[in-house]
């Protein structure tokens, strides 16, 4: 995927399903819970494909059609950000409330990766929930200039 702004940027993102699991059942050792296989085999694979996307693409990127003429569509490379959507916080939640132990082993393991950025799909829908309703509300136009949709 690709920013769109004054520059459009590279941005890599990995989804996975809401229903993957985040941690183990079962603690490491007390108090110590791990992720599953699913979650850092999907960190391993996305700093696998950053570090691929950036061998392979300049930091100026153009694009061409078939021909082999420039389309016009450019792309900047540098340091490209790196995003996974997997998961759901819901698999926190007990009957009586957040298992704020395994909630916090979750927090600390994806505040300490540098890329990608671990987002929940809840949190995602949230997010994008909370980008429709604050434009609906501010009566700012969901289109641009030329009549096309404004890309969030």
């Amino acid at each position: 995927m690709k920013t769109r702004a004054a520059i459009s940027a590279l941005c890599l993102v990995e989804i996975k399903k809401s229903s993957t699991g985040l941690l183990k059942k079962i603690e490491y050792r007390s108090g110590t819970w791990v992720p599953t296989a699913e979650l850092s085999g999907a960190v391993a694979q996305c700093q696998e494909t950053l570090r691929t996307a950036t061998d392979a693409l300049d930091t100026y990127h153009r694009f061409s059609d078939e021909q082999g003429n420039l389309t016009g569509e450019e792309l900047m490379s540098v340091q490209p950000r790196s995003f996974l959507v997997i998961g759901n916080l819901a698999q926190f939640q007990t009957e009586h409330g957040v298992n704020a132990s395994r909630y916090q082993a979750f927090e600390g393991f994806r505040r300490n990766l540098r890329q990608p950025e671990i987002l929940t799909f809840d949190e995602l829908y949230e997010r994008a929930r909370f980008i429709v309703d604050h434009t609906e509300n501010s009566g700012v136009s969901s289109e641009n200039e030329d009549g096309g949709d404004i890309p969030f």
